[in-house]
């Protein structure tokens, strides 16, 4: 993904001769949901994620590199079930109407995405793409007002960072459960009474034997002694 800098950034990227990431954070993310033709209770998820990426900046004949913030953009779309919602639910006190479908007149379910921390894996420095080529016009202004200004996109250089990131995505609706419920009690029984020594309190928690002794290779891979990939 392309990273955008502010003006002020600008002098910087047009030197920079080579470029290293340090961290990524989301700072937003946006989901449109919409229902999928000819699929009833399915839905199209439509995720716009915003990450504020750190970098270090080096320049010819400079041992320091410069630490610069930008912002990347990503799109993903899933397609989830999400059932039909033919009742809406009104609750006192909260002025939001439920989501309805404007063609059948429905409830829709909310949309949920849950991020982890992101992980910086790489950054370079390429030249400038055709224009049209990236994503220059998708920043609100929300996210501009973070950085104190516009983006810029005139550079005739760009730097592209790769992120790695666990997404969660569920579609959610309120149902109705039968629980039940019993009368409450009154405690029959009066608590029996410690000391606040520190020493008796020392001698109630047992020994922490795992923190002398590190798992095994067994314990980390499964009793097979096998390793674990992820693709």
């Amino acid at each position: 993904m392309r990273v955008f800098f502010t003006p002020d950034k600008h002098e910087l990227i047009e030197h920079a001769c080579s470029v290293r990431i340090r961290s990524a954070e989301v700072i937003k993310v946006f989901l449109h949901l919409e229902p999928v033709p000819f699929n009833q209770g399915f839905y199209a998820v439509d995720m716009n994620f915003f990450f504020d990426v750190c970098l270090d900046v080096f320049l010819p004949q400079s041992a320091c590199p410069n630490v610069l913030h930008g912002v990347c953009l990503a799109n993903k779309r899933v397609i989830l079930f999400g059932s039909d919602g033919n009742v809406k639910t009104f609750v006192s006190g909260c002025s939001a109407d439920p989501d309805v479908e404007l063609t059948t007149g429905k409830v829709l379910p909310k949309a949920v995405c849950r991020v982890s921390e992101p992980i910086g894996l790489s950054a370079k420095i390429c030249d400038r793409p055709p224009q049209g080529c990236d994503i220059c016009s998708g920043i609100p202004d929300s996210i501009s007002e973070l950085y104190g200004a516009e983006f810029d996109y005139g550079c005739s250089h760009a730097i592209y960072a790769t992120i790695g990131l666990f997404t969660i995505v569920q579609l959610v609706r309120d149902v109705p459960l039968l629980i039940p419920s019993y009368e409450f009690c009154i405690p029959e029984q009066e608590c029996q009474p410690t000391s606040d020594s520190p020493r008796e309190m020392f001698r109630r928690i047992e020994f922490p034997a795992e923190d002398f002794f590190p798992p095994k290779v067994s314990d980390i891979s499964g009793d097979n002694g096998g390793s674990c990939e992820k693709r």
